[in-house]
């Protein structure tokens, strides 16, 4: 990495993702940031019973490393590993399930103004787009992102998206929860609270059906809501 070039870890998440681990691995690794950016994939299998851990066991591409738990310990503690194995100054959450696309990464980083942005995160919403797959996910997603820019003074419009890009020290100080999906929401509310500002850039975004895999549909969407108001509630009073 030449002087003055930064450096983006690149973290996906696989838990039974067979059929589309390896097409997520070579898009983050296809993807160009731009002349003053160079990244690193770092891969954290979380127990998968699919096969995926074996046709990870089988990658040897550079700039590419695969972390694997030991036991299934939920999406948000598979990111949080990515990020103590990152040496990047930044780093991204790329899911690989395809549901959001790589070269969007590029977008967000352009969006950084160095010394000073601290994250980006895409967006489904911008420009009044509706492009879920169910109600409850849209409504509910709107409700949260509304009732955490009036807690905590942001101007958020797709609160929780898995796109998301943060600077690694700043992340690092926050001692966010390891359990289920909390990281997507407990992130950008702490962030918030810190005073740090969210830029927000407009992204692709392909949602999957229940049947095409998709987990957080019906009443699981439901509990998950609860838990991130949950969320919110605690780290706004905590």
């Amino acid at each position: 990495m030449s002087k003055g070039t930064k450096l983006l870890s690149i973290i996906i998440c696989a838990y039974n993702e067979r059929r589309t681990i390896l097409t997520a691995i070579e898009k983050a690794c296809d993807v160009d940031l731009g002349p003053d950016w160079d990244k690193e994939v770092i891969v954290v299998d979380n127990f998968s019973t699919d096969g995926t851990r074996e046709v990870l066991q089988s990658i040897d591409l550079p700039g590419v490393r695969v972390v694997f738990h030991p036991r299934n310990r939920g999406k948000s503690a598979s990111i949080l590993t990515g990020i103590s194995e990152a040496r990047g100054e930044y780093f991204a959450v790329f899911d690989a399930d395809l549901e959001y696309e790589a070269r969007d990464l590029a977008r967000m980083t352009a969006a950084i103004n160095p010394g000073h942005t601290v994250a980006v995160f895409g967006s489904r919403t911008l420009g009044g787009r509706r492009v879920y797959e169910y109600a409850e996910n849209y409504w509910g997603v709107r409700l949260l992102t509304w009732l955490a820019n009036r807690f905590f003074g942001g101007e958020l419009t797709d609160i929780a998206v898995g796109l998301k890009l943060a600077r690694v020290d700043a992340v690092r100080s926050l001692e966010l929860s390891s359990e289920d999906f909390d990281f997507d929401f407990e992130l950008p509310c702490r962030l918030l609270k810190q005073g740090y500002e969210i830029v927000e850039v407009p992204i692709a975004y392909h949602p999957r059906t229940a049947e095409q895999g998709k987990g957080l549909v019906g009443w699981r969407a439901i509990h998950t809501g609860l838990r991130w108001l949950w969320i919110l509630l605690r780290v706004r009073f905590g």
